[in-house]
Parts: C-alpha cells; structure tokens; sequence
C-alpha cells in the first residue's frame, strides 16, 4: 500500500493535470446542449455494445444447458406424439395400453463420434443405469443414428449409420416400398436404399423413411432423400443414393428408443425355424 501511495505522490503534477481535464470535459458536457448530447448518445451505444456482447457471451456458455432442455422436450413430443398415434390406429378397436406405450424415449449427449472409417461407432453419455441396452434403435431430431452394439454402467457404443455392417429397413414413402439401407464406406453424407425393384418409379427428393417391420425402429423415422438413382441393365433392383437427413459430423444430441413388445416379437419369430431378423 507504500508503495501505491508513493507511486501517486511521485507522479502527483500527471494525476492533477488528469482531474482537471476530466473536470473539464465535465464542465463543457455539463453546461453545453450539443457536447453533452454528443457525450450521452456515445455513451449509450458503447454501453449497449458492451451490454449485448456480454449477453451474447453468457448465451453462448449456456447453450449446453439450452440443448439438454430441447433435447429433453424432445423427448417428451416425442412420446407424446407416438402414443397418439397408437392411439389413433388403436381408435376402432379394444385399447392396448401396452401398445399405446409400445416405444419409450431416452435422451443423450454424444461424447465420441467417428465418421472416417468403414466402421464407425457414437459413443453417448448414458448406460445400463439409464436403462440402455443392446439392439436398441437411435434417433436424432434429425433422422436415424443407428443401434446400440454394448453398453457399461453410464455409457454406450452406437453402430453409426456410417458403418458398411448395419442394415436398416428402409421405406420409400411416396411408394410404399421397403428395401435395406446401408452404406458402402464412401460419402459420409450419403447410404444406399437396396433391393427396389424395376418396376417401381422412385424420383429424385422422394423421401425414405424407416419400414418399422424390424419392430427396433418406429415406422416414419426419417432416413433422407434419393438424390441418383440408376438402373443397370438386366438387373432387377435399382441403385438408389440416399442423402441422409442428419449430418454426422455436427452429431451432438440422440434419442435412444426401447421398444417395449420387441421381447415378445422376437420370441414369437424364433419359433419359426429358418426365419432370421
């Protein structure tokens, strides 16, 4: 504190000359119309600058906490709009409450995410303890993630879309024809919807939803959009590209989906010998 108080002492004729400048700037704003507005309207957008940059500062450091909150209403549409819809196809028959809660939802961030290798695997940040087990679907506000492959206590590995070994069924919504998604290791952007025969006419921008035959995925989830389609002679299925809805490298948030009756379909299908899923 010496050490302040001889610092001012030593340099006291700059400190005096200072305060009366900014004496005098006071003076000539306060008792003059024009400099005194001036000086206000000047102080007042550099004051809102600093206001707005300082709030866009705190946005900015909140949005994790943002995104958890959509990510979770999310979830509740979600569930929200599917027990409506079962409830809808349930309308002129007995109601099922099983089937009108036949799908839950469980939000999660993503931790890891590769997009660069012929196998590619999403770690998110809930587990067993969460409920999360293997074989269930993923989803994004997007489109479709992929499949939990294993889980531990509070984290799970997703089989990413972006991996040539999973198979989705997909549905060509316009049609109403099902063939298999899957992707062959090249445009991280892009998988391709197999086995379309020739006699269907699909178009660029159709979309492709999933099927919901595989009971893991809800029927409607979107995939993408055909953006090639080729058909090679003699053969009888197209070659259809499909751009996907969600884009992996800005993959934040997914939604894990259990299905409540897969169990029970899985069970009932394995009785039948020579039938695989």
């Amino acid at each position: 504190m010496g050490r302040i108080f001889l610092f001012i002492y030593q340099h006291r004729d700059f400190f005096t000359f200072l305060l009366l400048e900014v004496l005098c700037v006071w003076l000539i704003i306060r008792n003059n119309e024009y400099q005194g507005a001036q000086f206000f309207n000047s102080s007042n957008r550099m004051v809102g600058s600093i206001n707005t940059f300082s709030q866009n500062t705190r946005d900015y450091f909140a949005l994790r906490d943002v995104n958890v909150s959509l990510s979770e209403e999310n979830i509740r549409l979600r569930q929200a709009l599917e027990r409506y819809h079962q409830q809808e196809a349930q309308a002129n028959t007995v109601q099922d409450s099983s089937l009108i809660n036949r799908f839950d939802f469980i939000s999660a961030r993503v931790v890891n995410n590769s997009t660069d290798r012929y196998t590619n695997f999403i770690t998110i940040n809930k587990g067993k303890s969460q409920g999360i087990e293997p074989g269930m679907a993923v989803i994004s506000s997007d489109g479709v993630v992929g499949k939990v492959r294993m889980t531990s206590q509070h984290f799970s590995v997703i089989t990413s879309l972006l991996n040539i070994n999973l198979r989705v069924s997909g549905l060509l919504k316009r049609t109403g024809h099902f063939g298999t998604v899957q992707w062959d290791g090249a445009d991280a952007g892009v998988v391709g919807l197999n086995f379309i025969p020739r006699h269907v006419k699909p178009a660029v921008g159709d979309t492709i939803v999933t099927s919901g035959y595989s009971g893991v995925f809800p029927e409607g989830m979107m995939i993408g959009t055909i953006e090639e389609i080729q058909l090679p002679d003699e053969t009888p299925f197209y070659e259809l590209k499909v751009r996907l809805a969600q884009d992996f490298r800005k993959l934040s948030f997914v939604t894990v989906i259990r299905s409540n009756l897969l169990h029970e379909l899985d069970s009932l299908e394995q009785q039948i010998p020579d039938m695989k899923r």
